[in-house]
């Protein structure tokens, strides 16, 4: 099975038969002419639903819904990821169409089955074949609703049921107050007590805050050596000299990139379904741009796509950004996948930094980083590497590959911003977005390469596990082992900037200065998951059937998430959607107030 691992075939396909035979009965009952080609739309219909849902689950893990394949005009942007994605036998998933194709373009076969199409069947027997069809529907939907774990429930629905339901579906979920949602009840829930003089606020007030976001990159790559070569020596020299945080992990949900830009400006969970930048860009966001803006300064955000992808100009008008830089700035000069490469986006930045210093306002600016996209493979001019004849050829050794040549961009900028003088001047924080390496995407040999890396299997947590570097002029470095989520960016940056977050609601936390820590998950974790300082939670139909994971692999025993922490995630989750949802929509005049620095509104 390419989704399900639970169960036996002949279960999964017999779940599939009562949906398809309500539709077949709906052709009999409605058509009268043209039946045959009814029934083949409807064939290929359900085939791609299928296809789909394996080629979205092998790099998401997630079974697709159609808050997913809304989507789909995305897939052109990032087609040659999806192609990478394709094991050719999930092509024989259309081979019923090949084969019913190869008849009908015989003509004496196809007149023949045309003919016998046109035969009207009995009411009452297309009656009853329905009426007991939809039974067996809802025999496999009604009792597996509660279920938390979205692939449990579509194993147990099947996967045709699990997709009408998920369509047809209400929210169920009820808003709380907006009066009721406080920071103390968040802290709360999290069992956190913020320091009321928290240590190292304003240690670098009235700094620069510059801020990296580093595509698909995972915290296995920080001083990681293969056969003495190392991976990342310009990440692995700024690690020494800053605060390093290597216990840290993803929060995004469908938007994926977008999403992280979403989590580390707004300091909110993602939404239930779809991406952010899909769902909640209609708010006023409170943020960090408009924080750092209340404080004074410029803010801009650096992306080298087109800012029409993943709605992202909706997205930097609800935070705030006082300007963006997107493919109209950066050209296509030097061109990856999406723009052009880490190292124009860089030296095009610095130049652009240099001019807002010149300015001598201090400034808060944001730099989307895309050269190290999946699928990785990155143009052989730019291999500043060799790898070894183990790694060639595969999806890991594409990735290792591809992040030295961010690795070696990224030192560049930096060499760059301390010949201008900026860099002793800023606050640079830099984070991986989402994970580069799913599960669900590694062959076998692959994940022997994971395996010779770690030390032991290739885990969930493993492949969530981002780094966060804090870089903080006169700051002694420190590497810090507590656990941490892209949530708690805001609050972290706002500590050392000196910026008040009185009356600022945000699920996240201040990193230096508490050490417990309470991170729900959603999407590439089912709903209930969550992480603790001891352990990550699988949620199962609820908490009961939930799987615990040591991080590392380490046994523990008792397990260490209880069903309180299970709750609270849950809460936590409920009270962001609830704030934002609740948040005053945005006005028509500041729609219109970014301005992208081409000159169009």
């Amino acid at each position: 099975m390419v989704v399900f691992n639970g169960g036996p075939l002949w279960t999964t396909l017999l779940k599939e038969i009562p949906f398809t035979l309500i539709l077949f009965c709906a052709i009999e009952w409605f058509a009268t002419k043209r039946k045959l080609l009814y029934y083949l739309i409807v064939n290929l219909l359900v085939t791609a639903i299928f296809f789909g849902v394996f080629m979205y689950f092998k790099y998401y893990g997630v079974i697709a819904t159609y808050h997913a394949f809304e989507q789909v005009n995305q897939v052109t942007a990032v087609k040659n990821s999806v192609f990478s994605l394709m094991d050719p036998y999930y092509l024989f998933i259309f081979i019923d169409i090949i084969i019913i194709g190869y008849f009908l373009i015989r003509r004496n076969k196809a007149v023949n089955w045309k003919q016998k199409s046109q035969r009207r069947v009995r009411r009452s027997v297309i009656a009853t074949l329905f009426g007991i069809s939809l039974a067996l529907c809802l025999f496999n939907i009604l009792p597996n609703r509660a279920s938390m774990n979205e692939i449990v429930k579509a194993e147990q629905m099947g996967i045709l049921n699990y997709e009408a339901y998920s369509l047809f579906k209400k929210d169920e979920e009820k808003l709380v107050d907006a009066s009721e949602i406080t920071q103390d009840k968040i802290n709360s829930l999290k069992n956190i007590q913020p320091s009321a003089a928290p240590q190292y606020f304003g240690a670098a007030k009235g700094k620069n805050l510059i801020i990296i976001q580093m595509e698909s990159f995972q915290n296995f790559l920080i001083n990681l050596k293969i056969d003495g070569q190392e991976i990342t020596p310009n990440l692995n020299k700024l690690v020494k000299d800053s605060q390093y945080f290597n216990h840290f992990f993803q929060m995004v949900g469908q938007g994926n990139t977008s999403d992280a830009e979403f989590v580390v400006n707004t300091s909110f969970y993602i939404p239930e379904e779809g991406a952010a930048t899909m769902r909640y860009v209609g708010k006023q966001l409170p943020s960090l741009p408009k924080l750092m803006e209340a404080s004074g300064y410029n803010t801009a955000t650096f992306h080298t796509n087109t800012v029409e992808f993943w709605n992202r100009g909706e997205l930097y008008k609800a935070v705030g950004w006082d300007k963006y830089y997107d493919q109209k700035f950066f050209g296509n000069d030097d061109e990856f996948f999406f723009g052009a490469s880490d190292e124009v986006l860089f030296k095009k930045t610095a130049e652009e930094l240099q001019n807002m210093t010149n300015t001598g306002t201090p400034y808060y600016t944001q730099i989307i980083t895309m050269s190290a996209h999946h699928p990785f493979t990155i143009p052989e001019s730019k291999y500043k590497m060799t790898l070894p004849d183990r790694y060639e050829h595969t999806l890991v050794g594409d990735y290792i590959r591809a992040q030295n040549y961010a690795d070696y961009a990224l030192g560049q900028f930096i060499a760059d911003l301390k010949q201008r003088g900026i860099w002793d001047n800023s606050v640079v924080v830099l984070y991986g977005d989402h994970m580069g390496l799913p599960i669900f995407s590694l062959n076998n040999d692959e994940k022997d390469l994971m395996k010779e890396i770690y030390g032991h299997d290739y885990s969930y947590d493993d492949m969530m596990n981002i780094p966060l570097i804090i870089s903080v002029p006169g700051m002694p470095a420190a590497e810090h082992t507590q656990l941490g989520g892209e949530i708690d960016i805001l609050p972290t940056v706002a500590n050392l900037l000196g910026v008040s977050l009185n009356d600022h609601i945000h699920f996240g936390q201040d990193l230096l200065n508490t050490t417990k820590n309470l991170i729900p998950q959603r999407y590439y974790m089912p709903t209930g998951s969550l992480l603790t300082s001891d352990e990550m939670f699988i949620s199962g139909s609820g908490y009961d059937d939930g799987t615990h994971h040591p991080y590392g692999g380490a046994a523990t025993s008792p397990a260490q998430v209880s069903q309180e922490q299970f709750n609270n995630a849950l809460q936590l989750l409920n009270l962001s959607d609830s704030y934002v949802n609740q948040l005053p929509d945005r006005e028509d005049a500041v729609k219109t107030s970014n301005k992208n620095v081409s000159g169009f509104d």
